[in-house]
């Protein structure tokens, strides 16, 4: 089994927890109490944030793994 990496499984989790809060607000956004561009505002705005979180953490990964894969070059050419 492939292990999910952290840059997709963290966005997810927070998307997952943004529509269960959505739909917790929905209710206050059907009668009225808040404003459609605030219930949508803040949905559009966390989105937004959650590709840009999932973009920067796969760009820290993929400078982890060339940190590793220099290290591992290193560590061999030391032997040689």
């Amino acid at each position: 089994m492939k292990k999910i990496k952290r840059s997709t499984l963290i966005p997810l989790v927070l998307a997952v927890y943004l529509c269960v809060m959505a739909y917790i607000g929905y209710e206050g956004y059907a009668t009225g109490q808040t404003p459609a561009m605030q219930y949508f505002g803040v949905i559009g705005v966390t989105v937004v944030i959650l590709i840009l979180l999932h973009f920067n953490l796969k760009k820290r990964e993929r400078l982890r793994q060339k940190r590793m894969d220099d290290m591992k070059n290193n560590s061999n050419d030391k032997t040689n």
